[in-house]
């Protein structure tokens, strides 16, 4: 998740514990469930070229694919052994999924590429610098009426919640998880560009609140950055 100047950060912070991250998943943050709701808001249609960015070990790809099998579906992660997973998870459901390994803030797609972006679960493994330019480069590959749909940490709904978000961040780092904290992440997405970026829902979970967010690129400003020749 990050740089290549910088170590990757792997699901569960140790490549040793990256086969357990699905389990986990699963018993304890009602995966699909969250997922499923994602993957509704973002309204997928057949045709979309679609992009599962921070794809991790492949789940929200593989229900994205079956839900959706009509649009094509591509997958991005920094990870090698994350992405080893999800492949193989792919080849056992005979599912067409295409795999890329590279950076959140340096894709390697041309401009106006996708259709809807989601994400899941990785901005906040990202500093506020790298989050900028992960947003501004999903605003750079997403066709103009596009859309970015993202799960991920949000600002504490009560007490309880802020207690229980400690352990993502004794786990995480607090310097990255801090903007979630403070709910400043809606801001962030607006500043690079896009319009209607707004929190969805919020859903408790015993590790403190997971936010659904949206927003859109605008189809007049995206013709408006159009230089006239």
């Amino acid at each position: 998740m990050e740089s290549s100047e910088k170590k990757i950060v792997p699901a569960l912070r140790y490549h040793v514990l990256t086969r357990l991250y699905d389990p986990i998943m699963e018993w304890t943050m009602c995966e699909k469930t969250f997922k499923t709701l994602l993957l509704q808001q973002a309204n997928i249609e057949n045709g979309h070229q679609v992009l599962d960015l921070g794809c991790g070990t492949g789940t929200l790809t593989l229900m994205m694919k079956k839900l959706h099998p009509g649009a094509e579906v591509h997958a991005l992660d920094a990870d090698p052994k994350a992405l080893k997973i999800a492949g193989d998870k792919m080849k056992s459901e005979g599912a067409v999924v295409h795999f890329i390994q590279g950076y959140s803030y340096k894709l390697p797609y041309p401009e106006n590429t996708f259709d809807r972006i989601v994400s899941s679960l990785m901005f906040h493994h990202l500093t506020r610098e790298d989050k900028s330019k992960t947003l501004q480069e999903m605003h750079r590959v997403l066709r103009p009426g596009g859309e970015i749909h993202i799960a991920d940490w949000g600002k504490a709904q009560n007490v309880l919640m802020r207690i229980a978000f400690y352990s993502i961040q004794l786990l995480d780092g607090f310097s990255t998880t801090s903007d979630h904290v403070k709910g400043v992440f809606p801001e962030l997405i607006h500043k690079a560009g896009f319009s209607s970026a707004k929190e969805q829902k919020r859903i408790a979970t015993i590790y403190g609140t997971l936010s659904l967010y949206s927003a859109k690129k605008d189809i007049l400003t995206s013709l408006s950055l159009t230089p006239v020749r």
